[in-house]
């Protein structure tokens, strides 16, 4: 990528041009890659620029389609297919490919690499094709442009599979599927025998579930090499950390196929940024003014910074004189409804210009067309999990170079741009190269019971990408040991293994196991799905915070006594209760709620409903678990009909076997203190039990900001504690006295 450097002022606002001093320039600081060793490099070239390999949000799925108008589609993307680097050097990559068991493939933004080579792989497998994106979002647009240039429906030769929704069947060869996912398969086949090759996509971002997978597909593939000549692995990446992976499959070959992109000059603070979010809408407003085409991205570390900028930008832009483009500010973050996501790609007039504000999602998983301008505020949000403490903490850190590159790039996909790092040259020079594997800094309970249930007994020598580390480990099987799911010899139990297929957190599977022991299992699915949806019950605007919470509080009786999870089963109810859409949106404005998280949240219920059902029913052919706890379902409507009598005490206790380490006793200053390691928390202000006198609380979530937090917090009773954990309880108490 040409690129050339410059300092430019975010604090002018309007001028010609965004620098004010002659151009300093110097080449582009590369991440070295020179291989060692023992690691064969192929580099492939291509002069031609590329088309995006990854496609919009899917706006369609070919229902109605005819044959012939499928086919019609994929005739006319062949072309666009055919410029992409990738498929230039088509027949060299797949003889390199196909020779070998592992193969590294460095595909530069834009080679097309994530689109086309499972592609060119279908015609030499036998069996199914797996292809794992970190994000569900690229998993979903990537099966659903791919399905198109195939020229098949959605969902069936090409399809997908994400937590809670499935777009796959038996005959299906190409499968675009989260890590997570594909974890959930090995749990239930160890031998992953549907599948001839296993592509791992994004491997950069080295997410923990990435890192997981890979170390299974290393056991795999010593276990298949005699028997399973066909089975093959591919580890896909953006970014030059080739090394690693190969050294990990024993110095496997690295392919580099380079994809052409345009010139993209970079610009640096002359000082450090003061106020983030205020240099990003100067920058922007400079842009605006100096430049009449293309759309902006920027980049800033959380929801809160994106959510500032939007509002500043909607303030400013009706402001705006008319010789300038109009600005069009759109947020873009993970917890962003589906439909509000969608919202990026959607076309604007001749006039109009986008101002996309996104976190780190935009770097990889999602290319949005027109983008010729990125600001970059170098940040992001990373939450780190702190083991002494048993809580996460959200921080703000500086991104890596590798990111930073990422980002840069988004500038330069279809035609010259410019990248704004909001951030002095000599910043950039001190980032670190590469961005720390999540594995370093994540809880890995979930990790660690996935390898109890495959059989693997010494964790701390099996083969870790890179090793968490003792400290980590040892938290992980004292969790995973508190919660039932290893013995007393630290083996997997019967409760364990059911934990592990389930497509939940170790702590809601064990609420969901022991609801079932205790009947209640019908309204625990319901808020643990609620659970499983964010941004479901919204922050209300500070203008507007007391009055929402007010209608809250009046709408949920049982809630403003017992808490967060009872609020959330009666917030659905009322949902369910009320038959006509509009007046349901109506009442999900007035609370502040989503109306499209319930609609998501009803989705997950029947999600969790059937996977419950295929983990616990005695006998396929007799009736499902449901059937047996007296439940019914309207042969008109298809409600599910139960008795809505909360037992208040039944609904919660299984939440305090599932998260027991998440309990804590009241203390006469109205401050809480847990039960387990006896760290000071507070209840959060967004709780209904906020500045409540409790004798005890259970909560889902540990947060550290400016204090440690507890979030979506129930009230519970003393008794209850010691019902479920009369040993911890019991040291509490008499350290208490």
């Amino acid at each position: 990528m040409a690129v050339k450097t410059k300092r430019f002022n975010a604090k002018k606002v309007f001028g010609k041009e965004p620098p004010s001093s002659p151009a300093r320039e110097r080449p582009s600081k590369r991440i070295s890659t020179a291989p060692k060793a023992g690691a064969k490099v192929v580099d492939f070239y291509s002069g031609e620029e590329d088309d995006d390999d990854d496609d919009d949000e899917p706006k369609s799925t070919q229902i109605g389609f005819s044959n012939d108008e499928l086919q019609k589609t994929a005739r006319s993307l062949l072309q666009v297919r055919e410029s992409l680097p990738v498929y230039k050097v088509k027949d060299e990559l797949l003889k390199r490919i196909l020779a070998e068991k592992v193969s590294i493939l460095i595909g530069e933004t834009g080679s097309g690499k994530s689109t086309q080579i499972p592609q060119f792989l279908i015609p030499h497998n036998k069996r199914s094709i797996a292809v794992t994106q970190p994000r569900r979002v690229a998993a979903i647009n990537l099966a659903t442009r791919v399905a198109q240039e195939n020229g098949s429906r959605l969902g069936a030769r090409v399809g997908y599979s994400v937590r809670f929704d499935n777009r796959a069947n038996s005959s299906t060869r190409l499968k675009y599927l989260t890590d997570g996912m594909l974890l959930r398969e090995l749990m239930i086949d160890p031998k992953l025998s549907n599948y001839s090759t296993i592509i791992i996509d994004e491997a950069h971002e080295r997410t923990v579930l990435t890192d997981l997978l890979i170390g299974f597909l290393k056991g795999l593939l010593y276990d298949k090499r005699k028997n399973d000549k066909e089975f093959r692995i591919i580890i896909m990446s953006a970014t030059l950390d080739a090394e690693r992976f190969s050294k990990f499959f024993d110095n496997a070959p690295i392919l580099f196929v380079e994809g052409k992109m345009y010139p993209v000059n970079r610009f640096y603070l002359g000082e450090p940024s003061e106020d983030i979010v205020d240099s990003t809408i100067r920058t922007v407003m400079t842009i605006n003014q100096s430049e009449q085409q293309g759309d902006v991205l920027c980049f800033l570390p959380g929801q809160e910074e994106i959510d500032k900028a939007v509002s500043s930008l909607q303030k400013i832009a009706p402001q705006l004189p008319r010789t300038v483009p109009l600005l069009m500010p759109l947020p873009l973050y993970a917890a962003l409804p589906t439909t509000q996501q969608t919202k990026i790609f959607n076309p604007v007039k001749s006039h109009e210009r986008k101002v996309i504000l996104a976190t780190n999602i935009a770097e990889t998983s999602i290319t949005v067309p027109g983008i010729k301008y990125v600001v970059d505020s170098g940040l992001r949000k990373v939450k780190v999990w702190r083991h002494s403490l048993g809580i996460s903490t959200l921080l703000t850190m500086p991104i890596s170079q590798a990111s930073a590159t990422q980002r840069t790039g988004r500038a330069g996909r279809e035609s010259s741009g410019k990248c704004y790092r909001l951030y002095t040259e000599d910043d950039y020079l001190k980032l670190a190269e590469q961005t720390e594997a999540e594995i370093m800094r994540s809880d890995i309970i979930s990790s660690v019971l996935m390898l109890k249930k495959l059989g693997v007994d010494d964790i701390l020598n099996w083969n870790w990408l890179q090793n968490p580390g003792k400290e980590s480990m040892v938290f992980a099987l004292q969790q995973l040991y508190s919660l039932a799911a290893l013995n007393d010899s630290g083996q997997i139990t019967d409760l364990g293994r059911k934990m592990a297929v389930l497509p939940l957190s170790p702590h809601l599977s064990a609420v969901l196991l022991t609801a079932y022991e205790m009947h209640s299992l019908v309204p625990v699915i319901d808020i643990t799905a609620c659970l499983s949806v964010d941004n479901l019950v919204l922050n209300p605007a500070y203008d507007r915070r007391d009055e929402v919470n007010e209608k809250r509080r009046a709408a949920c009786i049982l809630g403003r006594k017992y808490g967060d999870l009872v609020m959330l089963k009666e917030l659905l109810d009322i949902f369910l209760d009320i038959s006509d859409t509009q007046e349901k949106k109506q009442w999900c404005r007035d609370l502040d709620l989503s109306y499209k998280g319930f609609k998501n949240v009803i989705r997950v219920r029947q999600q969790l409903r059937e996977y419950m059902d295929n983990l616990l029913r005695t006998k396929r052919d007799g009736p499902s678990i449901f059937e047996l706890e007296g439940e019914t379902v309207d042969e008109f409507t298809g409600e599910v009909k139960y008795e809505r009598t909360l037992d208040v005490s039944t609904l919660l206790k299984p939440f305090i076997r599932g998260f027991i380490s998440n309990t804590a006793i009241g203390m006469p200053d109205r401050s809480y203190r847990t039960i387990g390691s006896g760290q000071l928390v507070a209840i959060h202000p967004s709780s209904l039990l906020f500045s409540q006198k409790l004798e005890a609380i259970m909560y889902i979530e540990h947060v550290y900001t400016t204090r440690g937090y507890s979030r979506k917090v129930s009230s519970i009773e003393l008794s209850w504690l010691q019902e479920a954990a009369p040993h911890l309880l019991g040291r509490r108490m008499a350290v208490d006295g």
